[in-house]
């Protein structure tokens, strides 16, 4: 109804729209980022690979007067540009745990506890292939699950996967964050400057103070967070996303119009309007502006400041931030002497314990706590369902990435556990596809 009443204009039809529905496809985001990681894939292994790694090592530097902050461009993009991306997930999980899923205990006790399990099994089984040495560092790397390609590859599948499916992995995925988010905190954390991360629990500190008394303008919120505690953050050897997620944990999440009063201002509003009198042109009236501002005003009020920053982030770090950190991250260079040599320990614990660990590790939880009955399987799901969750849940890609820069410094290293990443990401998304469909027509 609303098409045909509003005009659509040639810029509407032909780039407006055609760009919004693409922006909204639940698989638009996924298709984006394997394409960002193919061509990642193409330059590393094309005449360009040199120039483009070059490149990335361009330094880069901020400040002013005395004060520089000088890192690379490829830090930056790992410290600065996910630190966005952390955000958006800080936003996520607020937004769960004030009004999602996370907030009705007795149903996410199931999925958090099979996350937990998901995240166990792999770390367990990468240790059994690389017990000593610097490759232990990786321990974290296939514990993860990218959110946005595994929800991505089920939304392939269309309407024909039950609701409930889709609810037990977002929650799953969700809580993957949470625990990646605490092993990035806990245990990739270089030393610690503690001068800078008191100044940094200052400045959290005037963040929440803001919540308290009702700032909500993400002006102050932005200043404070990217001025003030990411920076501290930086500074103090703590990884800078945590102040992502930290930042974002303080944005308010409460409207200041109950839905009760903004229907009621609405109706008045819209009565208003109607008793104006036009002036016959494509202009309107002072009055009418008057009443349109005064619209677009409770409008913004009946909105959380956390729900109105995720809404408007997402399509940030969905098409800009996640592609650029998937190209400039998951390049890896093929040759024959890599499969002549075999694949390394540190390529195969993360494929097992991506697919075989993240599959033991959901499956058997979820198996072991409905035996129990210490929880319900939501109705319609059955464990077939659940193998299909698990392989989807393997899908590590973005967040399996930047722990790998973060656990290693060694190059070898990287280039084995990027290898491992990318394959048991493509096996995992074939084989999350196929039993997944496999269950939906068992059904």
């Amino acid at each position: 109804m609303r098409n045909e009443i509003l005009k659509r204009e040639p810029i509407d039809r032909w780039v407006v729209e055609p760009i919004k529905d693409f922006i909204n496809n639940s698989t638009t985001s996924g298709i984006v980022l394997f394409s960002s990681a193919l061509l990642a894939l193409f330059i590393a292994n094309s005449p360009w690979s040199d120039a483009f790694h070059h490149f990335l090592e361009t330094p880069f530097s901020v400040g002013i007067g005395d004060f520089q902050l000088s890192k690379t461009l490829h830090h930056w993009i790992n410290d600065g540009l996910m630190a966005v991306f952390f955000f958006v997930v800080g936003l996520e999980l607020k937004r769960e745990i004030v009004g999602g899923e996370l907030s009705q205990p007795k149903n996410a006790i199931l999925p958090i506890m099979a996350a937990i399990g998901g995240m166990l099994f792999p770390a367990i089984l990468y240790l059994a292939f690389n017990g000593v040495g610097e490759a232990s560092n990786g321990w974290g790397i296939p514990m993860a699950t990218d959110i946005a390609f595994a929800l991505g590859v089920l939304y392939l599948l269309g309407d024909r996967v039950p609701l409930q499916v889709k609810i037990f992995l977002t929650v799953l995925a969700i809580a993957d964050d949470i625990g990646a988010v605490l092993v990035i905190a806990f245990f990739y954390t270089s030393s610690i400057d503690f001068n800078s991360l008191l100044v940094g629990g200052i400045f959290m500190a005037l963040l929440i103070f803001g919540n308290i008394i009702g700032i909500r303008s993400t002006l102050f919120y932005g200043i404070i967070g990217i001025c003030g505690l990411w920076l501290a953050f930086l500074m103090s050897g703590v990884h800078a996303t945590i102040a992502a997620v930290l930042a974002a944990f303080t944005i308010p999440a409460n409207p200041k119009l109950t839905e009760k009063e903004f229907s009621s201002n609405l109706d008045f509003l819209h009565n208003e309007f109607k008793k104006t009198k036009p002036n016959d042109n494509p202009t309107i009236t002072k009055e009418q502006l008057h009443i349109l501002e005064e619209i677009r005003d409770y409008s913004k009020k009946a909105l959380t400041p956390l729900q109105r920053l995720e809404h408007a982030m997402h399509p940030l770090v969905a098409f800009l931030i996640m592609p650029i950190f998937a190209l400039c991250n998951a390049g890896v260079t093929i040759n024959t002497s890599m499969f002549n040599e075999g694949i390394s320990m540190v390529t195969l614990g993360i494929i097992i314990g991506l697919i075989i660990g993240k599959l033991i590790g959901v499956l058997g939880t979820t198996w072991l706590f409905t035996k129990m009955k210490w929880a319900k399987l939501p109705e319609g799901l059955n464990l077939l369902h659940i193998v299909g969750i698990g392989f989807l849940a393997s899908i590590g890609f973005t967040m399996s990435l930047f722990i790998t820069e973060l656990a290693f410094e060694d190059a070898q290293l990287i280039k084995e556990a990027k290898l491992g990443v990318l394959i048991a990401s493509i096996l995992a998304s074939f084989l999350g596809y196929f039993t997944m469909n496999y269950a939906i027509k068992r059904q």
